[in-house]
C-alpha cells in the first residue's frame, strides 16, 4: 500500500455484485486502494444470508478498523448510511450514488417512486426470477440513448460473479420497501456526497432539492443525462468526484 493511499470499499446495489465496478476501479489512481464487497446472498457471498439493512451492516464494518471512504450504490448506499450512523468510527466519508434515504413516497415524502414498485417486482420474483431482473434492469437505464450497452455492462457484472439468491433479492426489495434513513442524516457527522441521475426512474431527480433543502446536504451532484447507474453510464464523471473525496481525505 502506498503512502498516504486512501482506503475506498465499494458496495454494490440490489441484484447486482461487486464485478459492476470492474471498469471505474481499472481508471482509479494506485493511491486509492479499493476493497470490493459483496451483499450477503449476492456474488461471492451467496452462501450468505441477511434479511435486515442491520444485518448488511454487521458483514460491512469488519472489514476495517479505522476511517475510511465508502461508496455504496442505491440499495448499497443505504446499507453505507446506516454503517455511518451505526459505526461512524469506520467512515471518513461516504459517497452516494442513486441512493434515496427512503425510497418509496410517504405523505411528505413525494421524492420517491410508489411502494407498488418494489412490491410489483416482489410479486414478480416468485413468478420468474430472470425476467425480473432484466425488467428492473431496463428501468435502470431508462431514457439512456446509450441504454443497450449499459444493460449488457450491467448483465456481463452479473454472470461473472452469479445472479443473487431468491432470498436475497426478496429481502433487499424488503429492505427498500421499508427502510426510512431520513433522520439519520442529522445523525451522520462525517461528509456525504450525493451522485444523482437526472434520468433516473428509481431515484426521482427532484431528490437533489430535498436533501439540499430540507437536509442540508450541501454536496449533491445531479447528472442530468445519467439514469440509475450512473458510474456505468458516465464513468469519466463518477470518478472525477470519487478521486475528489479521496483527495480530501489523503490530505486531511
Amino acid at each position: 500500500m502506498k503512502a498516504n493511499s486512501v482506503t475506498c470499499i465499494l458496495v454494490h446495489g440490489w441484484a447486482m455484485n461487486s464485478a459492476v465496478w470492474a471498469d471505474c476501479v481499472s481508471r482509479l489512481p494506485d493511491w486509492i486502494n479499493v476493497v470490493l464487497v459483496d451483499l450477503p446472498g449476492h456474488g461471492t457471498m451467496a452462501g450468505v444470508k441477511a434479511y435486515s439493512l442491520d444485518d448488511y451492516v454487521k458483514t460491512l464494518y469488519p472489514l476495517v478498523h479505522r476511517p475510511v471512504l465508502w461508496v455504496g450504490w442505491s440499495l448499497g448506499g443505504l446499507a453505507v448510511l446506516r454503517l455511518a450512523e451505526l459505526y461512524p468510527q469506520h467512515v471518513a466519508a461516504a459517497l452516494l450514488i442513486a441512493c434515496n434515504p427512503c425510497f418509496v413516497q410517504k405523505t411528505d415524502w413525494l421524492a420517491a417512486v410508489e411502494p407498488s414498485v418494489f412490491k410489483l417486482f416482489a410479486d414478480d420474483l416468485s413468478k420468474n426470477q430472470d425476467k425480473t431482473i432484466r425488467r428492473f434492469l431496463a428501468l435502470q437505464v431508462s431514457g439512456l440513448a446509450e441504454a443497450k450497452t449499459t444493460i449488457k455492462k450491467l448483465q456481463n457484472s452479473i454472470q461473472a460473479r452469479g445472479s443473487a439468491t431468491p432470498q436475497a433479492l426478496t429481502s433487499g426489495l424488503n429492505i427498500l420497501l421499508e427502510s426510512d434513513l431520513r433522520p439519520s442524516l442529522s445523525l451522520i457527522e462525517c461528509p456525504l456526497s450525493w451522485y444523482l441521475g437526472g434520468r433516473d426512474a428509481l431515484v426521482p431527480a427532484a431528490l437533489a432539492s430535498q436533501l439540499q433543502q430540507q437536509y442540508k446536504q450541501h454536496d449533491v451532484i445531479l447528472h442530468p443525462q445519467a439514469s440509475h447507474a450512473p458510474f456505468v453510464s458516465h464513468p469519466d464523471d463518477f470518478i472525477k468526484q470519487l478521486i475528489s473525496m479521496a483527495e480530501a481525505i489523503r490530505y486531511n
